[in-house]
């Protein structure tokens, strides 16, 4: 809800100000989460899980409703009928315009498939403790909050394919790091140390990447059906992330990367496993092409060159990829190592 709020207002921006809103609002977010990741790290350690719960469940009502009367709403306005805002909305992913930039967030995301077994080996091979793996949660809230900042001050100008072809080279560098950490090269510091490194970036550069794609949804979104265009555009880009996700877990039976195999000092199933899944990302960068430069080549891109086909392959693909990923899901819950992790 909250996005589709910031979609509705991001439309009325000025055109030479576009984006600045939603920099504003994402920047906002992110340090919440990078305030708060040390606060419950703290809360955890000290009182426990059950302080994270209440506070989870109070903090909402506290804070929140107060807020409620600040929003500006306008009463009996004339709403299009839901009918009609889906005959819009099929009407709109059946627009070049919308299924072509939608189609590279779908597949550079879904191509984003990260190492599944690297928590483990951290844990269970380098013994980090709890604090350590907090410490690195924490770290990357900080540095996604500054990947987002950059973007808003210093990236916001660049091409959007530009920030992806980029972003997306330097993590392929960056990933070189966990196979030097997995070989012990580590250049005199802590193994802690370098892994942070090596992780901090990786979220800075996530935070970079963040913001293009969700300015030029707002842009793909139809005028008097803001909320619901961009809740379903959001949806192709987190199903993609979840179907990566599932496919991460899924592919764990392809190497030998169980816990007794890591702990024994046989790390070669984790080493093959970093350079396929760095392989996967980076393999992302081929269809940049589908990605328009800028906004003006956005708008430049024919909306009056329609396919049912083209939408209904968007569609399709969209709802099979949630449903994939909530069946995984379930699979991780009712069966634990279905899939051959530890």
């Amino acid at each position: 809800m909250a996005d589709s709020v910031v979609a509705e207002k991001a439309k009325l921006e000025p055109e030479e100000s576009r984006g600045q809103l939603q920099s504003s609002c994402y920047a906002c977010r992110f340090f919440g989460l990078m305030c708060a990741a040390p606060l419950s790290t703290y809360m955890y350690a000290v009182h426990g899980p059950r302080s994270i719960m209440v506070l989870c469940g109070v903090l909402p009502i506290v804070v929140m409703i107060p807020l409620i009367v600040m929003f500006v709403e306008d009463y009996n306005p004339a709403v299009p009928s839901t009918k009609e805002q889906c005959k819009e909305i099929w009407s709109t992913v059946c627009s070049r315009a919308v299924w072509q930039p939608m189609s590279f967030v779908y597949l550079y995301n879904i191509l984003q498939i990260g190492n599944a077994a690297w928590r483990e080996y951290l844990k269970s091979v380098l013994h980090f403790t709890s604090v350590e793996l907090n410490s690195l949660l924490i770290a990357a809230y900080i540095l996604l909050y500054l990947g987002i900042i950059a973007y808003k001050y210093f990236f916001i100008t660049w091409s959007w394919r530009s920030i992806y072809v980029v972003t997306t080279l330097l993590n392929g560098i960056l990933s070189i790091g966990q196979i030097m950490l997995i070989k012990g090269f580590t250049f005199g510091l802590s193994n802690f140390w370098f892994a942070l490194g090596d992780d901090a970036m990786a979220d800075f550069i996530a935070g970079i990447q963040f913001l293009p794609t969700t300015i030029m949804m707002v842009h793909l979104c139809p005028s008097g059906s803001e909320g619901a265009s961009y809740a379903l555009f959001t949806t192709v880009n987190n199903s993609a992330g979840a179907l990566a996700g599932a496919i991460s877990t899924n592919i764990l039976h392809f190497f030998d990367v169980s816990k007794e195999t890591m702990v024994s000092g046989n790390l070669s199933g984790l080493t093959n496993l970093t350079i396929v899944t760095t392989l996967l990302q980076t393999s992302g960068i081929i269809f940049v092409c589908l990605l328009p430069h800028r906004r003006e080549d956005l708008l430049k891109l024919n909306y009056s060159s329609s396919s049912k086909i083209g939408g209904g392959i968007f569609l399709a693909v969209t709802m099979l990829s949630l449903l994939y990923s909530v069946v995984v899901c379930v699979l991780n819950i009712a069966l634990p190592g279905w899939a051959g992790e530890s």
